[in-house]
């Protein structure tokens, strides 16, 4: 009679990542390089602005610029677009871009930019479109408000349409009020949660626009998997687009948490981190994988974000117009990551 048979797999995740039992642990402290500094220059941050988009069919969006002191007019700078961007305007926050944009650009660990803070559009006002109707079944059928089902068509959909947005209607209305660089080499966008999957997908649709990538909780699951027909993929699938489809020139880093949700119809949002890391991995794209203990929340990626910045941006030359990511080579010596099956009945 055959014994059973318990499968333990090599753990090559953090130390501090390997205790699932119990409540998540705080997030930890903001370092320095996030906190505001008197001897700093503080850059400029716009008003609320608004644009009416044609390409989600009347949708409005909200969005801020944000111009860092050392701008210089003559002198195109580089771009970063933030989802949700409304989340990462408070200096006293947990996850304050503007005083680590201030900092790292002052200690020309990143270059000059421009950063353009985009809020989830609001469709409400456009009845009786197809972008409306899609976005007002979808709510009604998962019971969703009608902004929060905008964002996910947005942000959620496994296609090039928001990238388009950003391209060709948000980042157009940027550059008629600063000079942009038009080079991927020069432009980063970063997200969480569903923000988190849309940055991975401009770039992956876009990689001639978006070179860098930065996904907090990035919802790789399935949340709008066959929602439009014409779009068969959904966010799980990404790790085997990653595996099947052509190599992009992108490159990326992606946070998450072994207290990260779980949710009965679209997956584990740290299993698909997980998958998206070793599917990165073993096609060698130049990526990083910081993987803690956190939940599904911005606190370990916002207490990360000076070092991620400095990870994404690492080597850029303004002379530069573009660069081959190539995986460093500590990583590809390294295995794939793995995961243990700890107690189930441990809580």
């Amino acid at each position: 009679m055959l014994k059973p048979l318990l499968l333990a797999f090599c753990l090559t995740l953090p130390a501090s990542a390997q205790n699932f039992s119990g409540p998540a642990p705080p997030p930890p402290p903001l370092t320095t390089d996030s906190l505001q500094n008197p001897n700093v220059p503080s850059g400029k941050l716009s008003e609320k602005l608004t644009l009416t988009s044609r390409i989600y069919d009347g949708m409005t969006s909200n969005y801020w610029i944000y111009v860092p002191a050392q701008y210089n007019p003559n002198t195109p700078a580089a771009v970063m677009v933030f989802n949700d961007g409304g989340g990462y305007l408070d200096r006293k926050g947990n996850h304050p871009a503007l005083n680590v944009i201030d900092n790292l650009i002052a200690q020309h660990k990143i270059p000059v930019m421009i950063a353009v803070f985009t809020d989830p559009g609001d469709i409400s006002g456009a009845p009786d479109t197809p972008t409306y109707r899609f976005v007002d079944a979808y709510s009604k059928k998962w019971s969703r408000t009608l902004k929060d089902s905008m964002r996910s068509t947005e942000y959620d959909t496994v296609s090039d349409r928001y990238a388009r947005f950003l391209r060709d209607e948000l980042l157009t209305a940027v550059s008629a009020k600063y000079n942009l660089r038009k080079d991927a080499y020069s432009h980063a966008i970063t997200g969480m949660s569903s923000g988190g999957i849309t940055s991975f997908n401009a770039a992956w649709q876009m990689p001639d626009e978006f070179g860098r990538v930065i996904s907090w909780i990035g919802s790789f699951t399935a949340i709008q998997w066959h929602e439009d027909p014409a779009v068969p993929d959904g966010g799980q699938d990404y790790p085997e687009k990653i595996l099947r489809e052509p190599h992009r020139n992108i490159r990326v880093w992606l946070q998450d948490g072994s207290n990260d949700q779980e949710n009965n119809r679209y997956g584990s949002w740290p299993l698909a981190n997980i998958r998206m890391a070793n599917a990165l991995k073993l096609k060698s794209y130049d990526f990083h994988f910081s993987f803690g203990v956190g939940p599904h929340s911005p606190g370990e990626g916002g207490a990360e974000f000076p070092e991620e910045m400095t990870w994404l941006w690492r080597g850029y030359d303004p002379a530069k117009t573009t660069e081959t990511y190539t995986q460093d080579p500590t990583e590809t010596a390294k295995p794939p990551f793995r995961v243990t099956i700890t107690n189930r009945e441990a809580h």
